[in-house]
């Protein structure tokens, strides 16, 4: 698959065939953000996510398809190859989050792209991912990134330290993790 070459349309019909399914990106934000839930059960979770992306939720025969469907779409179009795979990108220190990061998103695409979030009606989730891949340092949301990944240790200035321990503080996400999952976190850090 090449979105420069191949239409979307014409990729998302071989796949999917002709059931409606919902590309915009606001859909899989949301998915994202559903993922990320805490309080929902595996089944509800499932639910919404069939909601989400397919309108005519009553017309899909076989939900086994409909969910892998719906993960190679929001995955880009790519197969994660196994559970290993999705296990690492787990573990991986999220450093975005669509809804605490609103803001920041929205006035880099209007810096960088002139495109205004709110007001466009529809856009491509994998046009989407492609822009929101290519924002560069000039944006204060890639700066913001950057605060939260840096490796502290690494800096040997104690003033620059100091002033990104501050700028990671100033923009830490909220710890979205469960309970076991902290606890877990803080066991694996001494083994």
């Amino acid at each position: 698959m090449n979105m420069i070459i191949d239409s979307l349309d014409n990729i998302l019909k071989e796949r999917i065939g002709n059931i409606e399914f919902n590309t915009d990106f606001r859909i899989s934000m949301l998915f994202e953000l559903l993922m990320q839930d805490k309080e929902l059960t595996k089944e509800e979770k499932i639910i919404q996510s069939l909601q989400l992306y397919y309108p005519n939720f009553n017309e899909i025969k076989d939900f086994k398809t409909a969910i892998n469907n719906i993960l190679w779409f929001y995955s880009g179009g790519k197969e994660l190859a196994n559970s290993n795979e999705r296990k690492n990108t787990r573990n991986n220190k999220q450093i975005y989050n669509y809804e605490f990061d609103a803001e920041y998103i929205y006035s880099a695409f209007m810096q960088e792209y002139k495109i205004d979030l709110q007001d466009i009606e529809s856009l491509h989730w994998w046009k989407f991912k492609a822009l929101f891949n290519g924002l560069t340092e000039e944006t204060q949301f890639v700066k913001i990134m950057g605060y939260r990944t840096i490796d502290i240790s690494k800096i040997k200035d104690k003033k620059e330290k100091k002033r990104y321990k501050e700028l990671q503080r100033l923009y830490a996400l909220p710890d979205m993790r469960t309970e076991e999952e902290k606890e877990y976190d803080f066991a694996e850090a001494f083994s």
